[in-house]
């Protein structure tokens, strides 16, 4: 097989399994650097079994490069893919159309926006929305006004080769301290798809918090909110309190107004936590299963996202990304 393919499927199935990011960036790394070698240099270094003399190629990688090129599926591979587990979800996993909040590393995810969606093109995605962090979060490499148009250039210019799937376009826009938003309005209104979350203050007080949060989801440009208590309860990057804000008002705020609750897929956030996912499905809110993917293996993720909603009985037609793609727009863009 090709090896660049080998070591890309490695990379998926290790971060789909949750390993540490920075071994897992040694494979798809390797995997650009046999990407670039012409047909010529592939041969000779494959005759001369010579991989780990091109930087970067260590002794792991080189294996795999190794066995690819004479043919094998390499054992890494084999190892990780009769590893791999069913995430859950079932039905209702399978009802998912797309995925409404993912990030490449135009902000801070792993992977280029191509390699995303073609991820998710081979999971069977009908549709994507790239949403990229915006300006304040700085630690995530948020996107300019700037560079939010580049992007969107950038995007234009892949639709033909991922057709049929629909590359939507989208931003994760940080909720700002008064509940305005963190990127020109000019620009939202351009967007297929605006997740809308709060990143920094997370300890605010209660009423704050509200208002803030109220003042966000009732924005017209807002689609979906976003993680929405911002809690951590497991992973490297420690445990986080969930805040404190009157859900009964957000939630109602977000019925009101149209815009989706998210079930946020990543097993570290699991969020809204039980009690706020069922006020929220009481509350006659719609939602969106989304994996805040920041990796390509992690757009698998739908799995974990699937089965919290279907142990709370959501049903599939509350779930807006189980919608035909002119359906969301018609919600969204309108």
């Amino acid at each position: 097989m090709d090896p660049v393919v080998a070591l890309r499927m490695i990379a998926f199935f290790k971060d789909r399994a949750r390993e540490d990011s920075r071994r897992v960036m040694a494979y798809r790394n390797a995997a650009d650097i046999i990407e670039r070698l012409d047909d010529t240099e592939r041969e000779r270094l494959g005759r001369a079994d010579d991989w780990q003399s091109l930087p970067g190629i260590g002794p792991k990688t080189a294996k795999v490069i190794e066995q690819a090129w004479s043919g094998r599926e390499p054992d890494t591979l084999v190892q990780l893919r009769l590893a791999a587990k069913d995430l859950g979800g079932g039905e209702l996993r399978k009802a998912l159309k797309g995925d409404l909040h993912v990030h490449s590393n135009w902000s801070d995810g792993s992977a280029p926006i191509a390699e995303m969606m073609a991820t998710a093109q081979a999971l069977g995605h009908e549709y994507c929305a790239l949403t990229d962090h915006s300006p304040r979060l700085t630690v995530a490499n948020g996107l300019s006004p700037e560079r939010l148009r580049e992007q969107l250039d950038v995007i234009d210019g892949l639709r033909d080769q991922f057709a049929p799937m629909r590359i939507l376009t989208g931003i994760e826009v940080d909720i700002l301290d008064d509940g305005s938003l963190d990127q020109d309005a000019e620009l939202l209104d351009r967007l297929d798809i605006v997740v809308a979350s709060v990143h920094s203050k997370l300890k605010m007080d209660s009423a704050a918090m509200t208002r803030r949060m109220v003042n966000a989801v009732s924005n017209p440009q807002v689609d979906i909110l976003g993680h929405c208590t911002g809690r951590l309860v497991e992973g490297n990057r420690g445990l986080r309190a969930q805040s404190q804000f009157d859900a009964e008002k957000v939630f109602t705020a977000c019925r009101d107004h149209g815009t989706a609750v998210e079930i946020n897929s990543r097993p570290e956030r699991r969020d809204p936590p039980t009690d706020l996912l069922r006020l929220a499905l009481d509350l006659g809110c719609d939602f969106s299963i989304d994996t805040d993917a920041h990796a390509p293996g992690q757009l698998d993720f739908l799995g974990y996202g699937a089965q919290r909603a279907l142990d709370n009985n959501v049903p599939a037609d509350r779930v807006i990304n189980t919608w035909p793609v002119d359906k969301l727009l018609a919600r969204t863009t309108s």
